[in-house]
């Protein structure tokens, strides 16, 4: 897939996926708009391995659950570049705790930076993009955003409705030339997981993991940034609104 001369924004792609996403836009031609808000010096290595392979990268610090800031970046994208053609929504956060336990704060935090931000990006990336003939936005949601999983009530509220969004806003700007759809990749193989299960014995958390996977091992954040570049590609014109799982199988067993 070739992506010469083409602008991609990347939300959240200083570490794991989002950096993953946008390093390989990068290996295909784009020049990148790196966006974090709390960890710049991850941020800054993904841009200078951009700016490695050649290509231009902006490095953008923003909240995106904070409408003001979230303006604020689409403005600096406009000011650098004039336009954008790939918008990838892939910010993400969350309070993780029992839907009993839940605080008002918790749910207005997660579902500002999960889903709302993707509906006002949207907004404003779609002017960006017609100005160059059409675009392509593609939303990171998760297992959660239909399954029950531990204390992710906020979380998969949050990632249900970035996929109903990704519906609305796919009929409503495929007309424009734009395509918005959604990846829901599986259990990742990223640094935070590997975090995670540090805190136990990691050997037999990661393997746990495995185990429910019918294909025997981890989505790599590779294998999610190439499928979300196949959304961005002419190959995929067709496809609106859509939810892709990339998971392995993971979701499909019922639990024994």
């Amino acid at each position: 897939m070739d992506f010469q001369n083409k602008i991609a924004l990347v939300t959240g792609s200083g570490r794991g996926i989002g950096k993953a996403i946008a390093l390989h836009f990068a290996e295909r031609g784009a020049d990148v708009v790196v966006n974090f808000f709390r960890n710049r010096a991850p941020a800054e290595e993904t841009a200078r391995e951009i700016q490695a392979l050649g290509r231009r990268a902006l490095l953008v610090k923003a909240d995106v659950g904070d409408l003001d800031d979230l303006q604020r970046m689409f403005d600096e994208v406009e000011k650098e570049f004039h336009g954008l053609d790939i918008l990838i929504h892939n910010a993400a956060s969350g309070y993780n705790r029992p839907a009993m336990e839940q605080k008002p704060k918790g749910w207005d935090w997660t579902m500002n930076i999960n889903a709302r931000a993707l509906l006002f990006s949207a907004q404003r990336a779609a002017i960006l993009m017609e100005k160059r003939g059409g675009g392509k936005i593609v939303s990171i949601s998760s297992a959660g955003a239909s399954r029950v999983l531990p204390d992710y009530v906020v979380v998969g509220a949050s990632k249900a409705a970035l996929e109903s969004l990704t519906r609305y806003l796919g009929v409503e700007l495929i007309s424009k030339g734009i395509n918005v759809n959604a990846v829901s990749p599986g259990v990742v193989e990223t640094d935070a997981l590997h975090h995670f299960a540090s805190m136990g014995s990691q050997d037999n958390i990661l393997q746990k993991f495995i185990d429910l996977v019918p294909a025997g091992r981890l989505i790599t954040p590779r294998e999610v940034a190439e499928v979300v570049a196949f959304l961005c590609s002419p190959a995929a014109t067709m496809i609106v609104g859509q939810t892709l799982v990339v998971d392995g199988g993971y979701t499909l067993p019922i639990p024994k």
